[in-house]
This record gives structure tokens, C-alpha cells and sequence, in this order.
């Protein structure tokens, strides 16, 4: 997977940070905690797909054959269900507070996504670490840019964010699985 690619996958899992990052700029009065904010995302973007990673590259060769089905049907369902959280009407509530108890469960509802994706780099045999480097760092920049977003324009930007990253991982969904297809 190049650089570019690597790249493009990084924004889009970082959306759902940057859309909650923010909700959490409109909570908040001061803009000291949004590198709070950032540490928490970008460090989770960060694990989950090296979690992932591990996971997937211990079934790696018994399923070879068919793991570009597999990454197409993960990065899917993912960028489907970004796409509908984006449309649905409903209005999500958030608070301002950094609590590690809060921060943490928002940081791993953030990157369950990135887990799924971690292991479809196991099967396309993508370098990790500097994969993992670049989620992190991008969704740190992201989550840091959100607040400060939420804190001026409000939930304006929440669901395209959302919708965009949808998009993106669907997008690179089919991407894969035409390239095992036919190339």
C-alpha cells in the first residue's frame, strides 16, 4: 500500500475522532484540553489497527485466498455505518470532560473501526509501523483542529466529517478488492 493510500485511510479513520472532537469543542470553554483530546484519539488510532495487526497476521496464510474479500467487507461495513450515523437525524450529546474514564471510552468507540482495518494490513502485508505513525499522528492533528472547530462553528462540520470518511473507506474497500480481481 503506498504512502498516498496510507494516507488517504489515516483521514478517514480519523473522522469519527474529528467528529467528536468536535462535540467536544462545543462543550468546552477552554482550548487547553484539546491536546488532551488529540493525545487520547491519536494514541488509540494508533493501537487499535497495531492490535489488529497482530491479530490478523496470525491467520495471515490461512486465509490469503480471500483476504481481499475480507478487507473489502470490514473497510464496508465500516464506511457504511459512518455514512449512516452521518445521515441520521439524531443529535448527539457530549460533555467537555477529560476524565481518563471518559476519555478512554470515547477514544475506543473512536478506533473500534481502526481494529478491523489493522487487520486487513496484516493481509495486504502493509508496513506497520509507519502505518500506525501516520493514523496516529493524523488523528491527533484532526482531533486537535476539531476542537478548535467545534469551538467555533459548532455541529455544522460534525457529519460531513463523518459522511466523508464513510466514503473514503468504502471507497478504498472496492479499490482493494478490484485490484486482487482483475489486476
Amino acid at each position: 500500500m503506498s504512502l498516498p493510500e496510507l494516507f488517504v485511510i489515516a483521514i478517514a479513520l480519523s473522522m469519527d475522532a474529528f467528529a467528536v472532537s468536535i462535540c467536544k469543542g462545543l462543550s468546552m470553554r477552554e482550548l487547553k484540553g484539546s491536546f488532551v483530546v488529540g493525545l487520547y484519539f491519536g494514541g488509540f488510532q494508533a493501537l487499535m489497527p497495531f492490535i489488529g495487526y497482530l491479530l490478523g497476521y496470525r491467520f495471515q496464510e490461512t486465509i490469503t485466498s480471500y483476504d481481499h474479500w475480507i478487507a473489502f467487507i470490514l473497510l464496508g461495513v465500516i464506511g457504511f455505518n459512518m455514512i449512516k450515523e452521518a445521515l441520521s437525524p439524531e443529535v448527539d450529546s457530549c460533555s467537555g470532560s477529560l476524565r481518563v474514564k471518559d476519555m478512554s471510552i470515547l477514544a475506543v468507540a473512536t478506533s473500534i473501526d481502526a481494529l478491523a482495518v489493522g487487520v486487513t494490513f496484516a493481509f495486504l502485508n502493509v508496513r506497520i509501523l509507519p502505518a500506525i505513525t501516520l493514523i496516529g499522528c493524523t488523528t491527533f492533528l484532526l482531533s486537535v483542529v476539531g476542537v478548535k472547530v467545534g469551538s467555533v462553528f459548532g455541529y455544522k462540520y460534525k457529519a460531513r466529517a463523518e459522511l466523508a470518511g464513510g466514503l473514503i473507506l468504502v471507497l478504498m474497500g472496492c479499490k482493494i478488492l478490484i485490484e486482487h480481481l482483475f489486476f
